[in-house]
């Protein structure tokens, strides 16, 4: 079987989440797996497997928007750190000497795999926005330019990019293929209902937007805000995994910034979902436009009680459109990086 090297980047927890099921199914038939990872993604995956901590890039945030200086700052604070993963992740590759190396949007394990001439295959759902022609409001096309321009350099010269994605459109990069975003067993095995009251999930700096959810007539169960108990309408919860994903299956609709995640999680499970993406964070405003765009649910740029009130009152048009939102497992992709493997990797029998 082949030996593989799995970069996966630390910033949020898709990333780490999706990079589990992968992990366990390539351990599952047989292949040998090293991971590295940094931040939450380091936390998550070196739980459960054999992981490797690097120093990586991540964002500045504040106020609820990528601030783009300071996170040009912080990194540039970081380089010596992170040239020093580079020689680390670069000395594994020749003591494990890998077949093929997979990356989930890190960039070490991408530079690696090419200085030691070794095939990468990229797991994301970025280069959904690089290699397909997206639409977007012309008011985002800065930063449409700098994230395409990001997304690039990040991960250049794969053979494949295996790009995830909740809606489709037309591929303008022959190595981008396009597949269903991997979805974790716990969400898989879930069997969905509705019950009265909308999940909400924000994190600091959102606290001014639970002044409008009190004036609203309806019950909302909130996580992230680091508070515990009931006033009024709202009950506030502590970060749970299992508490999230009860309150997930059972709740009428979703509440919560934009990332690809959660939106895949909700879209899978029936769950309307009222988008509020980070500014200037053009990743996660694509996936609140298609999210609109298809019927899905809204994209808000800025929580009012008007506009909360217009997505209850379409909630019910919104699970209608879900009904037709195409729900698969994972099979298909993992069947691609077997093909992947099988391609490009040596494989040893």
């Amino acid at each position: 079987m082949a030996k593989i090297l799995y970069g996966v980047a630390g910033e949020g927890t898709g990333h780490a989440m999706r990079a589990k099921e992968i992990i366990n199914y390539l351990l599952s038939v047989g292949h040998q797996v090293r991971v590295v990872s940094y931040d939450r993604g380091y936390k998550s995956l070196s739980l459960l497997f054999d992981v490797m901590e690097i120093e990586g890039l991540g964002f500045s945030f504040e106020n609820n928007q990528v601030k783009y200086i300071e996170t040009f700052i912080k990194n540039g604070k970081k380089l010596k750190e992170i040239l020093g993963s580079y020689v680390d992740v670069d000395r594994l590759v020749k003591e494990f000497r890998p077949n093929i190396i997979i990356t989930d949007f890190e960039p070490t394990c991408a530079v690696a795999a090419r200085t030691n001439r070794i095939p990468l295959i990229s797991i994301d759902n970025q280069h959904f926005i690089s290699g397909t022609a997206i639409e977007y409001p012309k008011k985002y096309a800065k930063e449409a330019l700098m994230t395409n321009a990001f997304v690039q350099l990040f991960v250049p010269n794969a053979k494949k990019y295996l790009a995830l994605t909740f809606v489709k459109e037309r591929i303008i990069n022959k190595k981008v293929l396009l597949f269903s975003p991997i979805l974790r067993k716990e969400i898989l095995a879930l069997k969905p209902t509705t019950e009265d009251y909308i999940l909400v999930y924000l994190t600091a700096g959102f606290e001014g937007a639970v002044e409008y959810l009190k004036g609203i007539d309806c019950q909302f169960i909130v996580y992230g805000l680091g508070r515990v108990g009931r006033e009024k309408n709202i009950v506030y919860k502590k970060p749970s995994q299992e508490g999230f994903l009860d309150d997930l299956c059972r709740c009428r609709g979703i509440i919560a910034n934009a990332g690809f995640g959660l939106i895949s999680e909700a879209l899978y499970l029936g769950k309307p979902y009222f988008a509020i993406p980070l500014k200037n964070h053009f990743e996660q405003i694509i996936n609140a436009y298609y999210l609109e765009k298809m019927g899905y649910g809204v994209f808000c740029e800025k929580m009012t009680m008007r506009v909360i009130n217009d997505f209850l009152d379409k909630i019910s048009e919104y699970q209608i459109n879900l009904e037709q939102y195409p729900k698969e497992d994972n099979a298909k992709i993992l069947a691609e990086i077997n093909r992947s493997i099988k391609e490009y990797g040596t494989i040893n029998r």
